[in-house]
Order: structure tokens, then C-alpha cells, then sequence
């Protein structure tokens, strides 16, 4: 679902706010009934260490919301319990600077957390996790009061928090937990001396004198984003939020603040949403109210999606327009490098409740710090084609693992967090294959949406071609059987002819008309039309004649047709795998007939030699294994008189699986357990096969749906029974299909013992995956073995 035209799920409240004005009679310095002038308790947190507790110890922040710095030296903090008038103290030094904080740590609790910023000054003071008073005191005598306690001499300000404080600014806070702090508004610049109108209960944001906060002006971006995967400030009302507009959409737009903090771990910019035409222009200098919110992209069908930080119900102020819009981050070489392995260190859970915020090692948090902002790459390399939703997946120059044609490889424990997903929804995107280069400068505002982090891109990127040519693998040698394999993409007769045309060149000049090719993801005559037709002779019927046509061989083919609606793939296609094979160089089908689509095939045992009791047959095909998934087909060919057993396959899809740039960390895949039963139907079978013959010619192949170094391809050569070729080529050549931008083996050749044992030569033809334009989304690939 795009930003600009994603559908609201859920009302949006309108939120306004009123500006609290009061006339105050000044009082003598050092009480608390005037408004401060400078430093403020900002913030109060006892849970610490507590069960739940995001932090291990206790803090109490200040704030200065004054124009000139502040000597804190000899002041102190002090906590008594909610009707207590015993006071503990810690002492200050230093000076706080305009617009900074100052952080307090105070006593740990027995739980776990994680550890505070860096502090400031450090005490031992156990304050109460849901109730209690804070005072910050000039001096250093303890007060003894238990209530009144806000106008006692040398209190600069006061806190009851929790509505048992039996002293406090005006009114209480609400009480506080394990995980929340009463957090002062406006980054902590608002103060009208009443602590329940000042304060909100929110997850605690303790922030040190490293970090800026809002000047004079109150929240700043950065603190709305802040160190998180989610806003510390999700569902309060922000005022005067200064920035520039950095890109506009439809339905709202982007602004960034032009003096960002010390923090590469707080975005600096956010996007605000309007619902419809922002009335603003890039480069207006604007201060926003409104309120912040998370806006999880999908509705309710994306909940394994990250949520994205806004502004909604927003007023915006323009102060100047044509300002100079903030410098863009450079993502690569002399900027920010992004990790080169970990998507998430979280290892278990929702991430947005996990803690643990690390963008100098996850690459989920490296982008996360990046939301909204201004990004640039430069000179970035395509390692996806573009897609049809106007999508190019990039990495910045330097990434590896690459592929031998310029590509990333997914490894088991590398799911490349460096790639990005350039997008259209503000400027065009230009057609790109793997290998490009987009010269120059690539600039966008980072947004999220669909699992993947993407880049808006505001300026059409220039292409420079990398010359990626598609594969053509060399023609088998006399007495040399070429197996190959090859997804053609939901092929109906209903296709145009050029597809047809297409896919019968790749057969016969890219893979030289193999002996032997199973299809998988033919369709029924009617294509996706759900009308009850199973049969598919008009569909393979066409490629044969345009295979001919190319200047192939006459094609003969074996396959069954499913039962209607049966085999998943798209509705009402009824998808299925076809043999085809050429009889002119020695290759013949050995035909048994009478197996329907529910007949399960077995293994024969004729003296010695393996047979099958159906060929073609299906395996096991009522096994819940296969349910709405594609039957294994089994064929039984003699090659030079010798028999050679084939299974082609089309396992479950991935689909339902959790995204790798998604909420929930690791990632859960929970199709494999049907790729994984699947997977030991087919081993249990070859196992029969080789049972009667260890040294029999099996070839397993198809679509797999799975990695190499999956443990789908570990069921299928558990005990050495079969060789998946695909993990015998050099790391840089194992891909058959790119997604997203990670170029990975879904489809395998895996051959036996006997057949491993000769000088065999496998090939991964790499025509398809890496270009814009496609036949399919899948390569082919053949094996050639020297049976003489």
C-alpha cells in the first residue's frame, strides 16, 4: 500500500491545541510558584530494574528551557516517598546549557534492562515505581516536609507523581509502572506549575546533556522519533515542531530539521499526514503541531509490518519559503555504512516492544534512524531489475556478498541489510537490470511500507547499463543426457504469442534443446478462467509448435491433469509440471499407463531393477503433504537403453512467511513445515528406487521454493542419496531467482550417487531473474551427464 494512497483503517482524532496562559504574580526566587524560567524537572522514572522494566536503574532528568546557561553546582535532587517527609538527596555540579538535558541515575533494581545514557551525576536513591515526590533543590539541605513541600525555600521545582503524592506542583501525575515515566511536554520546555497538566505517563526517553531537546522552542523532530523503533511521544499532542519541508505527496509531506542533534540514532525528520493537499512546498520553513502517531502501513492485512512515525491532525505554519533544504544523508563510502550481515539482533518477539535499539549494528535500526530523512547514495549499484510497481533494489557501492553478474546473494546468515528499494511515488524510476549503476547522486526521503525499507526518490535516477547480457550454456556432446528445468510463470494459451515465442528461443539457443525439460507452472487450456477445465494440451501444444518454429526438435511430453482447484497456484489455472523430451538423440518414455491424478505411484522391483508401477504417476498425492500444492510427477525414460528415473516438482510457496525487514524478529517461515513434509515424501521415495538399485539414474528437479542451504535441500540429500547440485557451484553463482533485491537458489537439480559420479556439467542460465523484462521470474537450469 503506497503512502500517498494508502486507505485510513481507523478514524484519525482531531486533535487542537489551546495555548495555556496565565497571569502570575512573581514571587521570590527559589520557589515554585512561578513558572521556571530555566531548569525543570523534565523527567521522572522508578522502575528500574524492576520485572518489565526497559532500564536497569531509576533517573530524574532536567531540562533547561531558559536562553542562558545554568551552574548547577551545589544544587540537588531529592525524592520522599508519596506521603513521606523523609528526604534523599543527590548532588549536582556542571552547567546545564539552553536547550539540554541533564540525567540523574539513581538506584538499580534486581531485574535486568537495559543501561541508561551515559549520566550526568549519579546517586543511590531508590525512588518509587508508581508513587512518589522529586524536588530540585538549590542547595543542599534536605527538606523535611511532606506536604507544601513546592514553596519550601531553595526548591527551583517540584514533581508529585502518582495520585497518592501528598505534595505537588497544582495536581498529581498518574501514577507510574515498571515501564512508564511522567515524561514533561513540549521536550520538556512546557511548565504551568501543574504537574497533571505538565506531565504525561509514557514509556520512560531518558536523555542525557549529549542530547538536544527543544531550545526555547519546545519538541524538537528528534525527540519525537527519538532512539527507537517507535516514538517515545506516540499519542501526545506536540506544538511548534520547527523544520523544513523536504518532499511533498498527495496526501502529506515530509519535513526534516535543519539542526539536528549529536544522535545518529535519532531520525531528524518525519512525515506529516494531511489526508489530502498539504497546501506546502519544498523548501518552506514550517513549525507543526499535531499528534503524534504510529501508522502501521497494510491495515489490518500488514500487521508483520513496521510502524512508521507521523504527525496527524497537524497545523502548520509557514515562516519562509525557498530556505535551504538540510544536507541529505549519505547511506555508503564517506557516510554512513549500514551493517553488512544482521537485519534485527532481536531474537525473538515484536521489535517494536524489544528494546535494544541498535542502528550501528542492525541494519533494521540503521534504516529505522534514517525514517523520513533525506538520503543519499551515490553511484548505487542495482542488484534487483525494476519492478512493475516502479521499484529498483540498490545497495550502495562496496556491499558484498555480490554475485559473479553484480547481484547480492543471500547466505543463511546474511539477508543483506544494506539494500533499499528505490520507488516511484515522487518522481519516476527508470527501467534497470541487475548490474546498473545509477550515476551520480540518488536522492530520497526514506519511507517504509510492504516490509522494505524505500527510498521516495525526488529526482529521476540516471542509468548507466552494466552490458548483463543473458546466458546461453554450451550443447550437450554425443552421448552427454541434458536434463533442465524451467518455471515459465503461469503459461496459458490466452498469453501472447511472443511469450510462447520467447520461451521456445531460450529452450533452443540459451539452453541448447535440452534432452529433457520439466516445466512446472503450465496452466489449464483456460488459463486462470476457474471453469472446471483441467487439460492442458492446448497450452503445451503451442510451446511445442513454437519450439519447432525456433528451429528446436519435435518435442514429445508426458503429464496429468490435476484435479480442479487442487493444486494451488493461481485460482483457477490449475498449474502442474510437464515432461518434455526429444526422442532424436537416443532419449525414449517409458509408458505405464492407468494412474489418474489421485493414483499413487510406487516402486517396482523386477529382479533387481527398479521400475515404476505408473509412468507417468503422481506420488503419494493424497498425503496432506500436497495439500493445495502441486503433485510430484514421476516419469520413468531409458536413455541408450538405460533407465533413468525423473521427478519433477513444484513445492509450496513461501507465501505467509514474515518479511526480513518485518515487526516480528527472526522471522518466522511458517511454509517450510509443508516444503519440509514434502520434501521427505519425494527423499522416501528415491530411497525406494535406489533400495532396489543403489547405482539407478534418478534425477530429482523443479522448483523447489527453497534456499540450498535450506532444510528442505537438507531432507532431500540426508544420507548422500542425492546431490543438490545447486550447493556444489562457487558461492557467487547460486541464485535462480532474485526478490527484493537478494539474488537465491528456489530451484534445484539434484542427481544420485551414480549419476554424481561422472564428469557431469550443471548450469544455472541466468536469462531471466536480473532483467526488467522478463519471460519469467525464474532461470533455468540444465545438467549434462555423460551416459554413453
Amino acid at each position: 500500500m503506497r503512502r500517498t494512497d494508502r486507505v485510513r483503517l481507523r478514524a484519525l482524532a482531531v486533535a487542537s491545541a489551546a495555548a495555556v496562559v496565565g497571569a502570575l504574580t512573581a514571587l521570590p526566587a527559589g520557589t515554585a510558584h512561578a513558572v521556571s524560567p530555566d531548569i525543570v524537572i523534565s523527567q521522572v522514572f522508578g522502575g528500574g530494574g524492576n520485572s518489565g522494566a526497559p532500564y536497569t536503574n531509576d533517573f530524574i532528568e532536567l531540562y533547561n528551557r531558559g536562553t542562558a546557561p545554568v551552574s548547577v553546582t551545589g544544587w540537588t535532587v531529592q525524592y520522599a516517598s508519596a506521603a513521606g517527609s523523609s528526604w534523599s538527596k543527590t548532588t549536582l555540579a556542571g552547567t546545564i546549557a539552553p536547550g539540554k538535558y541533564y540525567l540523574v541515575q539513581e538506584a538499580a533494581g534486581a531485574g535486568s534492562g537495559a543501561a541508561l545514557p551515559a549520566p550526568d551525576a549519579t546517586g543511590t536513591i531508590a525512588l518509587g515505581a508508581n508513587a512518589g515526590k522529586v524536588a530540585l533543590v538549590t542547595n543542599a539541605t534536605a527538606l523535611t516536609c511532606s506536604t507544601g513541600c513546592a514553596t519550601q525555600p531553595g526548591v527551583k521545582d517540584f514533581v508529585g507523581y502518582g495520585t497518592t503524592a501528598s505534595s505537588a506542583e497544582g495536581s498529581p501525575t498518574g501514577n507510574l509502572a515498571n515501564t512508564t515515566a511522567a515524561l514533561r511536554a513540549g521536550g520538556g520546555a512546557t511548565d504551568t506549575d501543574n504537574n497533571a497538566a505538565d506531565f504525561a505517563v509514557t514509556a520512560p526517553v531518558p536523555r542525557n546533556s549529549s542530547s538536544t531537546g527543544g531550545g526555547t522552542g519546545g519538541t524538537r523532530i528528534h525527540d519525537i522519533q527519538g532512539a527507537a523503533r517507535t516514538s517515545p511521544l506516540a499519542g501526545q499532542a506536540v506544538a511548534a515542531v520547527p523544520g523544513v519541508v523536504t518532499a511533498v505527496g498527495p496526501s502529506g509531506y515530509w519535513f526534516q530539521d535543519p539542526q539536528p542533534d549529536a544522535d545518529p540514532a535519532t531520525s531528524e525528520a518525519v512525515y506529516v499526514y494531511t489526508a489530502g493537499a498539504p497546501g506546502v512546498a519544498v523548501g518552506d520553513s514550517v513549525k507543526v503541531g499535531g499528534t503524534v502517531s504510529e501508522f502501521r502501513p497494510g491495515g489490518t492485512g500488514g500487521t508483520t509490518n513496521l510502524a512508521t512515525t507521523e504527525l496527524t491532525a497537524p497545523t502548520t505554519t509557514v515562516l519562509a519559503h525557498n530556505v535551504a533544504l538540510p544536507a541529505a544523508t549519505v547511506v555508503g563510502a564517506g557516510g554512513r555504512i549500514p551493517p553488512a550481515a544482521v537485519i534485527s539482533s532481536v531474537t525473538t518477539g515484536d521489535v517494536e516492544t524489544a528494546g535494544g535499539f541498535q542502528p550501528a549494528t542492525d541494519g533494521l535500526d540503521f534504516w529505522e534512524s534514517l525514517e523520513g530523512m533525506r538520503v543519499q547514495l551515490n553511484n548505487a549499484a542495482v542488484v534487483g531489475p525494476s519492478s512493475s510497481f516502479g521499484e529498483i533494489p540498490v545497495v550502495p557501492q562496496g556491499s558484498a556478498t555480490r554475485t559473479n553478474r553484480g547481484g547480492i546473494l543471500l547466505q543463511a546468515g546474511d539477508g543483506n541489510p544494506e539494500r533499499v528499494l528505490l520507488d516511484d511515488v515522487l518522481a519516476p524510476t527508470p527501467a534497470a537490470n541487475v548490474g546498473d549503476t545509477l550515476s551520480g547522486a540518488t536522492v530520497g526521503v526514506l519511507d517504509y511500507s510492504f516490509g522494505n525499507f524505500k527510498l521516495l526518490v525526488t529526482a529521476t535516477p540516471t542509468v548507466v547499463p552494466g552490458g548483463l547480457a543473458a546466458e546461453t550454456t554450451a550443447a550437450p556432446a554425443a552421448g552427454e543426457l541434458a536434463t533442465a528445468t524451467f518455471n515459465v510463470e503461469n503459461l496459458a494459451p490466452g498469453d501472447p504469442q511472443s511469450k510462447f515465442d520467447g520461451l521456445a528461443a531460450a529452450v533452443v539457443n540459451n539452453l541448447r534443446s535440452p534432452d529433457l525439460v520439466a516445466l512446472e507452472e503450465i496452466q489449464d487450456n483456460s488459463g486462470a478462467t476457474d471453469n472446471g477445465v483441467t487439460a492442458a494440451d492446448q497450452t503445451v501444444d503451442k510451446l511445442v509448435a513454437a519450439i519447432a518454429a525456433a528451429g528446436g526438435p519435435a518435442y514429445s511430453y508426458r503429464q496429468i491433469n490435476p484435479v480442479n482447484d487442487q493444486d494451488g497456484g493461481q485460482p483457477g489455472g490449475n498449474i502442474r509440471q510437464v515432461f518434455l523430451y526429444r526422442t532424436d538423440r537416443g532419449l525414449t518414455f517409458t509408458d505405464r499407463p492407468g494412474a489418474g491424478s489421485t493414483t499413487a505411484d510406487s516402486v517396482v522391483n523386477n529382479a533387481g531393477t527398479p521400475a515404476l508401477a505408473y509412468s507417468p504417476g503422481r506420488i503419494d498425492p493424497a498425503n496432506s503433504a500436497f495439500n493445495a500444492s502441486r503433485k510430484p510427477l514421476a516419469g520413468e525414460f531409458r536413455w541408450n537403453g538405460r533407465p533413468v528415473f525423473v521427478i519433477a516438482n513444484h513445492f509450496n510457496s513461501k507465501g505467509g512467511d514474515q518479511p526480513l525487514f518485518g515487526r516480528y524478529q527472526q522471522p518466522s517461515r511458517p511454509s517450510e513445515t509443508q516444503r519440509h513434509a514434502q520434501a521427505t515424501v519425494v527423499k522416501n521415495f528415491t530411497d525406494q528406487i535406489l533400495a532396489v538399485d543403489p547405482n539407478a539414474a534418478v534425477i530429482v528437479l523443479g522448483d523447489l521454493n527453497d534456499f540450498e542451504f535450506s532444510g528442505t535441500a537438507d531432507l532431500l540429500t540426508a544420507g548422500g542419496s542425492l546431490v543438490d547440485l545447486p550447493r556444489t557451484l562457487p558461492l557467487a553463482e547460486r541464485y535462480t531467482y532474485v526478490y527484493e533485491g537478494n539474488s537465491q537458489v528456489l530451484d534445484h537439480i539434484l542427481i544420485s550417487p551414480a549419476l554424481a559420479a561422472k564428469p557431469y556439467s550443471y548450469d544455472i542460465v541466468h536469462l531471466n531473474s536480473e532483467f526488467a523484462t522478463q519471460l519469467s521470474d525464474h532461470d533455468p537450469q540444465v545438467v549434462r551427464i555423460p551416459l554413453p
